[in-house]
């Protein structure tokens, strides 16, 4: 979808969308509207009824007193005030109506004129940006929609007399563009995204200014990364580690990041059932989120210095994969029982962890992983599982998901847990005590490999993929965890 700001009149023709607040104050365009069309706009305003709601639209065809097809009326703005998420929603819902109505394009009016608790040019960037989130469709492998699906809306003027300064329209497209190259890699088929061309795909990130060095299976085994080694070892397709660095300021020391990337999980020898097993190609998510973040400070030149490590394996049933009852040296030292080799993203993490913490000497470590099934069933597809040795990195990050809309919940850890994965021949296992706790027990063992380092692990398992059409984000990959990690990095890195 193109995206353009604009000064001038309303249109006269096409499709138009004008706001008003819920106890009926119009907008400077609705007013003008009004006025042009013989009160059309409070007439409709009127049969609605008296209780509106933010977030409501209604739809005229060819209005009275207008030449325009159509004219939109948002309803914007709450008691206790907006945040800019509240109409970052309003702006997707204005593009699903849209694209339901089949307009292919379509004029927005800013809600210049109403009491929303926002600068204008804060309001309409938070629109535009719900607007672009919302319009990314996954089209490479089915160009034309089918029937049932509406046609994309092509192109989106806003108009308004405030426009946001270029550098804040600059971050928003680069963070925006980011979210939808992360849902890309997230959607593509495993036969396509192997852990090799996925690496490639990184290398790219070199053109943006990214230090980006690929770590071959040669590598690894010298250094030492056998827990990740083990869970490759069954896949024909070899397995490689990226280390990035984005060095947009000095600092005593980075801020990092790591992700999961298993770009397709069969389970190994501790096979999964075949249903379902097809979504298992976003084993990866994690490893997209964190890359999409890099990606998105590069773009934006943010003014910080973060690290980011990405683990990219298969896990596949062979004749060579690694056995339930194996045990494996990791890179710390520590040794490991893998009784379920269906746990492997946790014995992937504990080597970057391990190896990101000794070499960086990060700030702060932050690791994001489809990590558990278990997670989903706590806490259903809503949220995020977080757990976390730092209260205030928790207390952060809690409160910048709920800014975002991608919202976490925190869950414990500690000594209780970390009885759950004692090995009875190794230092410890890579699972817990089945149905019990299953993802605080794949915390607690990510803990043992962190050093006591700042570290919040976040277990996206149910929030990186959707079944249904979400405020944001369409059915499919979501995203989950780039705007989150760029929010955290503006925070903490380019505010001090």
């Amino acid at each position: 979808m193109k995206l353009a700001f604009a000064h001038g009149p309303l249109p006269r023709e096409g499709t138009l969308v004008v706001f008003a607040a819920p106890d009926g104050t119009l907008s400077r365009a609705a007013r003008e509207l009004d006025a042009t069309g013989d009160g059309v706009v409070r007439r409709a305003l009127a049969l609605a009824g008296e209780r509106r709601k933010h977030g409501e639209i209604l739809d005229l065809t060819l209005p009275r007193g207008l030449e325009l097809e159509r004219l939109l009326i948002a309803v914007v703005g709450k008691e206790e005030g907006l945040r800019p998420l509240d109409l970052e929603r309003l702006g997707a819902a204005l593009v699903k109506r849209l694209e339901g109505l089949r307009v292919r394009e379509a004029a927005v009016a800013a809600p210049d004129g109403l009491s929303l608790g926002l600068a204008p040019e804060r309001a309409i960037l938070a629109l535009a940006t719900g607007a672009r989130l919302y319009a990314w469709r996954f089209t490479k492998y089915r160009p034309s929609p089918g029937d049932e699906e509406p046609p994309a809306l092509e192109s989106l003027r806003l108009i308004g007399a405030s426009e946001p300064q270029p550098e804040e329209r600059r971050a928003m497209e680069a963070v925006v563009d980011s979210v939808h190259w992360c849902r890309e890699l997230v959607s593509e088929p495993a036969n396509e995204l192997s852990p090799k061309r996925f690496a490639e795909i990184l290398e790219g990130l070199g053109e943006l200014g990214v230090e980006v060095e690929v770590l071959d299976r040669d590598a690894l085994d010298r250094l030492g990364m056998r827990a990740l080694l083990a869970v490759a070892q069954g896949s024909a397709r070899p397995p490689f580690v990226v280390l990035m660095r984005w060095r947009g300021a000095e600092r005593s020391a980075p801020l990092a990041l790591v992700g999961k990337g298993v770009c397709f999980d069969s389970g190994g020898i501790s096979i999964k059932p075949s249903q379902g097993m097809e979504d298992m190609k976003w084993d990866m998510a994690g490893a997209a989120a964190v890359c999409g973040a890099v990606r998105a400070l590069a773009l934006r030149k943010a003014k910080a210095d973060v690290v980011a490590a990405v683990g990219l394996v298969e896990n596949m049933p062979s004749g060579t994969a690694q056995r339930p009852g194996d045990v494996v040296r990791a890179y710390s030292g520590k040794t490991v029982e893998v009784i379920n080799t269906d746990a492997e993203g946790r014995l992937v993490l504990a080597d970057l962890l391990a190896y990101v913490i000794e070499r960086y000497q990060p700030e702060a470590v932050i690791d994001l992983a489809t990590l558990t099934g278990a997670i989903i069933t706590a806490l259903g597809h809503e949220r995020a599982g977080l757990f976390s040795n730092d209260d205030g990195l928790a207390e952060r990050l809690c409160r910048l998901g709920e800014e975002t809309g991608e919202r976490l919940w925190r869950l414990p850890l500690g000594e209780e847990y970390a009885k759950h994965i004692k090995s009875d021949i190794a230092e410890i296992k890579n699972v817990g005590r089945g149905r019990e706790a299953g993802s605080i027990a794949g915390a607690v063992f990510l803990e043992a490999f962190v050093d006591k380092r700042p570290w919040a692990h976040l277990d996206i398992a149910g929030v990186a993929w959707s079944q249904r059409d979400l405020p944001l984000s369409r059915k499919g990959a979501t995203g989950f965890g780039v705007r989150l990690l760029d929010r955290f990095v503006a925070e903490v890195a380019e505010s001090a």
